[in-house]
């Protein structure tokens, strides 16, 4: 296939973590694809604990990866102009948008007595609001061209079931979940498809922090993520990157699953 005729993938969160393991699942489909990240955040209130997460940078880095199929985009998946403008930078490079991956997401742990308004904004913003930011901006992309389309947002078990320590991350994810089936049912007549993918533990930055927050006394990070893979999760080992990018790309193909929150979790919500 030519590259002028190969689909158009855009990926929030595509320089790292599973928004990377998709891309790079998609450019070995020979997609093109738009990966978008952003360099420096509003809030520190991140897995990186940081305003500096460098995520335009690993965009960069994995573009570069891919070749000329790819292009970085800076972007802030909470903020509406930078949403319609990551749109438009895929537009001019590409001419059309044919996948819309939101993979962009980001987690705090801490108690309910202890957490403060903004962080609770903060991670509400980014997951749940940049959800329907980027999904309202590529449905209307994809109508203008002509309609069809396929969006698979990233949500999380945590958005079947709660976790202490966890409320506003599960909050997030459970709107993500109830927000995509919704938007399903809306769109269901134009050929565009939207789902979301359910991880369950994937060695990313968010279990970075994560493996800090849980741990037991005397534990290390190290330590920590092995028991809480040996607790949750039944088949005993995590799932990875790739593992995400293979559902992926069957929701990116499938003209008639949509509305679906899939777990993809080795059977931790059986």
């Amino acid at each position: 296939m030519a590259d002028e005729e190969a689909r158009v993938a855009l990926v929030t969160g595509g320089g790292t973590g599973i928004g990377r393991g998709i891309a790079l699942g998609f450019a070995r489909e020979g997609m093109r694809l738009a990966l978008a990240g952003l360099e420096h955040a509003p809030s520190a209130e991140n897995q990186y604990e940081r305003s500096h997460i460098g995520g335009y940078s690993a965009a960069q880095a994995v573009a570069s990866e891919i070749g000329r199929r790819a292009i970085a985009i800076d972007a802030d998946v909470a903020d509406a102009g930078s949403v319609d403008a990551m749109f438009e930078s895929c537009l001019d490079a590409f001419g059309r948008v044919d996948v819309v991956v939101n993979a962009a997401g980001v987690i705090t742990a801490r108690p309910i007595a202890e957490m403060s308004e903004a962080e609770w904004d903060n991670i509400m913003d980014v997951n749940a609001k940049g959800t329907f930011l980027v999904n309202r901006a590529a449905i209307i992309r994809m109508r203008a061209q002509g309609g069809g389309g396929r969006i698979i947002n990233i949500a999380s078990i945590a958005g079947k079931f709660g976790s202490a320590t966890l409320s506003h991350y599960c909050a997030s994810k459970f709107a993500v979940v109830g927000f995509t089936n919704a938007l399903a049912k809306e769109v269901a007549r134009e050929g565009i498809t939207v789902n979301c993918i359910c991880p369950g533990i994937v060695g990313t930055q968010m279990w970075t922090l994560l493996n800090d927050a849980f741990a037991e006394p005397g534990e290390t990070p190290e330590q920590s993520y092995a028991r809480a893979i040996e607790r949750l999760i039944p088949q005993g080992i995590p799932q990875t990157e790739e593992d995400m990018a293979v559902l992926a790309l069957y929701l990116a193909n499938a003209p008639h699953v949509t509305g679906q929150a899939i777990n993809l979790d080795g059977g931790a919500s059986l």
